[in-house]
């Protein structure tokens, strides 16, 4: 059985992550809307948002160690 505290870290990161999905997604959107073209993601895009990603998932993971 996984602890309490454990399982609402769980939740509440999986609850961020739709929210921010759904938001990103819905920003893409509004842009292709705005432009009346359908947005075309590069290979580069991708690559800026892995990054982006991996730098968010870094500052989390330093949370708390007492690392600045």
């Amino acid at each position: 059985m996984m602890e309490p505290w454990k399982r609402n870290a769980l939740i509440l990161g999986a609850a961020l992550g739709l929210i921010s999905g759904v938001l990103a997604a819905y920003l893409l959107i509004q842009r292709a809307e705005q432009s009346q073209s359908q947005v075309k993601l590069t290979a580069q895009d991708g690559v800026k948002v892995g990054i982006s990603v991996l730098s968010v998932l870094r500052q989390i993971a330093e949370l708390g160690s007492g690392r600045r």
